[in-house]
């Protein structure tokens, strides 16, 4: 798992105040990754079931995400970051979600773009920022985004609620939002040193592409999707929209 994946459940969790039952799909703890990809740290006070197509370290419940043998409505909080890619049956699983989701519960999912190919088993998929809202498109609510350069992403983001929804979504995407770009500003200026000089040696040594790759790194952006005939965007008036270190920012919609 990577950090900004870690650091977007925690923000999650915390500016949406997500409960549990929390069910994490793909929540097998690959070697050497056991720190990082641990996310039960993150729900202290909740009760936590990891999920699974094998078992091992992290996993309590073996589970085919494309066919849940859990109950409809079952799940508070629904996780499944790192791990679409690799299903074969994508949108079968996303819909499976859907339906052991309860209502006025939250779904976090994180995917990789611009990624290199990888074996946890296997590596099927890669998700553009309007594949998930069309996936996420029978959810009620949605907050899409992405980091990287916009025209071709690192990693792809979703915050998605079933209604009912209350006012704290909106005031949960401010404060997520808000995080997210206080977390990316802070990953570009912590950057380790060795790295800031590969950076700056890449710029002479390969592609424009290449070189917009790398500027655009830590730059998030995010869309939020509510339902027609509410007025959300007085929830929204505290919205960053710009940030002066990462260019991230949030867009609105109605949908």
């Amino acid at each position: 798992m990577r950090d900004n994946v870690r650091a977007f459940v925690k923000l999650a969790a915390e500016a949406f105040a997500l409960g549990g039952p929390v069910y994490e799909f793909g929540s097998y703890l690959v070697e050497g990754q056991e720190e990082l990809a641990d996310l039960r740290p993150l729900f202290p006070d909740q009760r936590y079931i990891g999920c699974d197509l094998r078992p091992g370290p992290g996993v309590d419940r073996i589970e085919d995400l494309a066919a849940l043998s859990l109950a409809d409505n079952h799940a508070r909080t629904v996780i499944c970051v790192e791990t679409l890619e690799h299903v074969f049956e994508a949108r079968r699983a996303v819909e499976e979600m859907v339906r052991v989701l309860s209502p006025g519960g939250v779904m976090l999912i994180a995917a990789p773009l611009d990624f290199h190919i990888h074996d946890h088993p296997s590596d099927y998929w890669r998700f553009t920022p309007s594949c998930l809202t069309r996936l996420l498109a029978p959810l009620d609510a949605t907050l899409v985004g992405w980091q990287g350069n916009e025209r071709f992403p690192h990693t792809v983001f979703a915050v998605a609620a079933k209604r009912p929804l209350a006012a704290r979504f909106a005031r949960g995407a401010n404060q997520f939002v808000t995080a997210m770009q206080h977390w990316a500003a802070a990953a570009a200026d912590n950057e380790r040193w060795q790295r800031r000089l590969k950076r700056w040696a890449a710029q002479w040594l390969t592609s424009k592409s290449e070189h917009v790759r790398r500027r655009d790194y830590f730059q998030v952006r995010f869309v939020l999707d509510m339902p027609r005939g509410h007025d959300w965007k007085h929830e929204l008036l505290e919205l960053t929209h710009a940030d002066q270190h990462t260019g991230s920012r949030l867009d609105f919609q109605s949908g």
